[in-house]
């Protein structure tokens, strides 16, 4: 993971990126596709952007199993680049 803690800070400060980390910190790993998050105020489009952010900051691994994209949390990877982030982002109420 090469990202800066600035791109790290700058992916975590949108709101829906939030819920989006929150939400698959909640479940196992690769057990939520991307459509399962259709109840967020987003464009499809846009929420494969925020996705797409994720995943170059290190925060997201994927995987296509046919037509759908699974999403895997890298919490061990981020946590062990940026210790303490991760929590914060977690705790938030």
């Amino acid at each position: 993971m090469e990202a800066s803690l600035q791109a790290a800070l700058d992916a975590l400060s949108d709101p829906i990126r939030r819920c989006i980390v929150r939400e698959l910190a909640g479940a196992p790993d690769w057990a939520l596709p991307c459509g399962t998050f259709k109840e967020l105020p987003v464009a499809k489009s846009t929420l494969s952007h925020h996705f797409t952010v994720l995943r170059n900051v290190g925060l997201l691994e994927q995987r296509d199993e046919g037509a759908r994209r699974f999403n895997r949390l890298r919490r061990e990877e981020f946590d062990a680049r940026f210790p303490g982030l991760l929590a914060l982002v977690l705790s938030e109420p």
